[in-house]
């Protein structure tokens, strides 16, 4: 009886619609570990993510994240980016610029869309330079990533592999990317490590209930054979979208980011419709 209870409510959960919440998070960065010859000494700096939208309006993403390394060799290094997308709900079109300083100085900006099809995605790219391609399909963007991470993790599946566009680099890059998917963990995050330090805000209020799952995830340059990840995000992943226990490890460095914001917005009526159907006029 017990066995078949947990299957039910297993089944109830996967069944549920995916909501992923409108909210500004805050990201401190901090070095977690650096190993080349030429190593980083010492970083800090800040993300500031703002996402929003629901599944029938589309969804905004507005992403700042300033960091700066110090290399006893290289010295320091600041860079500044700026990116705004735009993601239709139904994941078939997406929209991106991004800007970007190296130590003050601008670098070049980039600005596109983008058109997801069953066989093809389909970029045009207005900066750096007018410029237009396109790439085998199925590719994701990255709330529909989102999603499809959620939906694995509620299932039970340990893994998804999936191509992923996101406009970064020069907008010209289609990722194969890996996700590990951990067991599903309840309950405010605990730890040695933490201490209660650590995603306070995660700490607090709803998202202490919030099922999550740790999520090692690795981006691919496309390809064949075995191939060394460009970086490597792991982070807990939570229901709604939120994302705590932040790392990010570029192979020479690693950098922690530990959320110390964290603003829910409540959600819009469009945004609590569980079916396409109720999206429609």
């Amino acid at each position: 009886m017990a066995a078949g209870l947990v299957v039910a409510a297993g089944a109830a959960q996967a069944a549920e619609p995916i909501r992923l919440a409108g909210h500004r998070a805050v990201y401190e960065l901090s070095l977690a570990e650096s190993s080349a010859s030429r190593s980083v000494e010492s970083a800090r700096g800040r993300i500031v993510l703002d996402f929003g939208g629901d599944a029938c309006k589309g969804y905004t993403m507005q992403t700042r994240q300033v960091t700066q390394l110090q290399s006893g060799e290289s010295g320091s290094r600041t860079s500044d980016l700026r990116n705004t997308t735009f993601e239709s709900g139904d994941g078939r079109n997406f929209r991106f610029k991004t800007a970007t300083l190296l130590n003050e100085a601008p670098s070049q900006a980039v600005d596109g869309t983008a058109e997801s099809g069953a066989e093809t995605i389909k970029v045009k790219l207005k900066e750096p330079k007018r410029d237009q391609f396109q790439a085998s399909g199925p590719v994701l963007f990255p709330s529909i990533h989102m999603r499809r991470l959620i939906e694995a993790g509620r299932a039970g599946e340990s893994t998804l592999s999936v191509k992923v566009f996101d406009g970064s680099d020069d907008g010209r890059k289609v990722y194969d990317t890996l996700a590990v998917i951990g067991r599903k963990v309840e309950g405010a995050p605990k730890g040695e490590r933490d201490k209660g330090e650590r995603d306070k805000p995660l700490r607090e209020g709803e998202m202490t209930t919030m099922p999550r799952w740790p999520v090692t995830l690795s981006y691919y340059t496309q390809g064949d054979g075995e191939r060394t990840p460009i970086y490597v995000l792991t982070f807990d992943l939570y229901d709604n979208g939120v994302s705590g226990a932040l790392k990010l490890d570029y192979g020479s460095f690693a950098i922690l980011g530990d959320l110390t914001r964290l603003d829910l917005t409540p959600p819009t009526k469009a945004g609590a419709a569980e079916t396409a159907k109720e999206c429609a006029p």
